[in-house]
This record gives structure tokens, C-alpha cells and sequence, in this order.
């Protein structure tokens, strides 16, 4: 039996549940989604990965600003739905939304809840150097992340991982386990356990501007800052008064003041941190694309000894 569903959804880690419904045989009546963005250099405004996926499939697809108005919850109730499946939607949803569908609504939530409740759990698990993380399928109540967990899939954290590798595996464990859940809910012997009282946490929203690397810091956790914002937002620096993006590094082995360049050459520019020092591997130039290392001194000299600029005191 399949069931009638509604789905909320913007971000690319959304896709694969959207597909994972639909091949599983159940009937997506709507897709949510954010409105179109500005995006790319020309600023054109760009559908969400959910918009094109679901129009692709033959979905109705809506995009309200806000969900606050009374009639959103008229709206959704048309649609006839057992179930909304909310996946990295962004949108915060009133309860009176939440008591349309027959079986309320169910979230896929990209950590191990109750840690790192919010909006960037996947980020904030990297930059705490977390061993694990995982996925998580919910029940949705008024608070935020705060329902009982039907299904928990646990997953280890890679030294290689970025925010984009560890999403997407995680994406398509939220994906299997939701569908899991939902052949649990029709056969009516799937129970939610409430999410442990200790170790909740926040996962707050990514600013721009965490994303610049303070050179005084440990080497380390500069490596976990430039994994964990690739593939965006990208950590950056201050090179000779201009922004410059790092989308991978490794650590290396020199010693010197913080923010100085130590060594350049085809392999990386290796740069003094607080303790220890990073060598970046690929860099982009303001204005410009990502290149290797090799790519970017063809064109541009980075001398040994000068500094890359930390964030202003206060």
C-alpha cells in the first residue's frame, strides 16, 4: 500500500528522499520549496535542487515565502496527505501544519540527535572533530529537532571527509532509512523512542564569516574548517588585501610565526598556524576559479615569509 505524501524539501540533501518516495511506490501529491535565489556570478535567480527534481518527475511544486498564513495549513490539507516528509526545507513550520496529515510529519535530520539540533548539523560535527555522526528519522513536534526518532543510522567520520562527501553519504542514508520508516508506519509496527534528555546541542545556522582562518589557531582545526566548508561556503584567507578560497589542504610539518607562509611550491603553499602548520592545495583567487596549487603559482608568486592575514581582534 502505498501512502499519499507531501514533501518539504530545498537543498541538494533533500534529492535522494524525494526519489527514494517515489520509488518506493508511493504518491507525492506536492513538493515545498524554497523560492528561487539569487546564485552564480550573474545573480540570476536559480530553482532549489527539489524544483528540479521534482518537476522533472511530473510534481506539483509550491513556493511560499513564509508558511505562517492561515490558509497554508487549507492548502496543504487539499493535497489529501497521510504524511509530509520534511528533508532540509529551511522553513519553519507552524503546528497547525504539523496536525494536517493523518500521520503528522517526519523529518530526516543529518545527525544524531540530540546532537547538533539545527541548521548546519553536518558542518558543526566536522568542525568539532566529532568521531561520528549519523542520520536520523523523526517525528516533527513543536520544538526544534526535538521529536522522537523512529530510525538512527550511525556513521564514522572520515579524515578525509568534507561538508559535501559526508552529506551526501549521509543524504543517502536518510533516504533508505525514511522509506524504511514509512513500510514501518503502514504496517503499523513502527514506534518512536523520545530523544535523550542529555548531550543536546545546537547546530547553528553557517556564517560567512567563520568561514576566514585564523592562522593562531592549531593547524587541526583549521584542517577541519577547510573540510568542513568545502564545497561551500569555502574557507578563505587574506592574501595581499584580497579574499582567498581554499577548497582542500593537509597538515604539514613547518613551525613559524602564525599566518607566515613557509614553503611554495607545486605540492601547496604551507602557512604557520598557532601550533603546527597547513599546507592549502587548492586555492581560488578573488574573482576567479578554483586551481591546484601547481595551477595557481603558474600565474600568481607567493613568496616564502610573507603573511596571510588572520581575522581583526573583536
Amino acid at each position: 500500500m502505498s501512502l499519499n505524501v507531501v514533501f518539504a524539501g530545498t537543498a541538494p540533501f533533500a534529492v535522494p528522499s524525494l526519489y527514494a518516495l517515489l520509488e518506493a511506490g508511493h504518491a507525492v501529491r506536492a513538493a515545498y520549496t524554497q523560492p528561487d535565489r539569487p546564485a552564480g556570478r550573474g545573480r540570476k535567480l536559480s530553482p532549489s535542487a527539489v524544483k528540479v527534481a521534482a518537476l522533472a518527475a511530473g510534481i506539483k511544486v509550491l513556493q511560499p515565502a513564509s508558511l505562517r498564513q492561515a490558509e497554508a495549513a487549507t492548502q496543504l490539507a487539499a493535497f489529501g496527505p497521510d504524511l509530509l516528509v520534511v528533508v532540509a526545507y529551511g522553513l519553519i513550520l507552524p503546528t497547525a501544519l504539523l496536525a494536517v496529515p493523518r500521520l503528522g510529519a517526519l523529518n530526516v535530520h543529518g545527525s544524531l540527535l540530540p546532537r547538533w539540533r539545527g541548521a548546519a548539523p553536518v558542518e558543526r560535527a566536522l568542525l568539532a572533530g566529532d568521531a561520528q555522526t549519523g542520520v536520523c528519522i523523526m517525528q516533527m513536534d513543536a520544538g526544534l529537532d526535538t521529536g522522537p526518532v523512529f530510525l538512527e543510522r550511525r556513521e564514522p567520520i572520515r579524515p578525509d571527509d568534507t561538508g559535501g562527501s559526508l552529506r551526501e553519504r549521509l543524504a543517502q542514508f536518510g533516504a533508505a532509512g525514511l522509506v524504511q520508516v514509512l513500510a514501518g508506519l503502514e504496517a503499523g509496527g513502527m514506534v518512536a523512542r523520545p530523544q535523550p534528555v542529555d548531550g543536546a546541542c545546537y547546530a547553528a545556522k553557517i556564517d560567512k564569516r567563520e568561514a576566514q582562518l585564523d592562522w593562531a589557531q592549531a593547524a587541526q582545526v583549521l584542517d577541519r574548517k577547510v573540510r568542513a566548508f568545502a564545497p561551500a561556503p569555502l574557507a578563505w584567507t587574506v592574501w595581499r588585501g584580497q579574499r582567498l578560497r581554499t577548497g582542500s589542504a593537509r597538515l604539514g610539518s613547518g613551525t613559524g610565526p602564525a599566518g607566515q607562509v613557509l614553503a611554495v611550491g607545486a605540492a601547496g603553499v604551507e602557512v604557520a598556524c598557532g601550533t603546527g602548520s597547513l599546507c592549502l592545495t587548492a586555492l581560488q583567487p578573488e574573482g576567479g576559479r578554483m586551481l591546484s596549487a601547481r595551477e595557481f603559482l603558474a600565474g600568481r608568486r607567493i613568496s616564502s615569509g610573507e603573511y596571510l592575514e588572520s581575522p581583526a581582534a573583536g
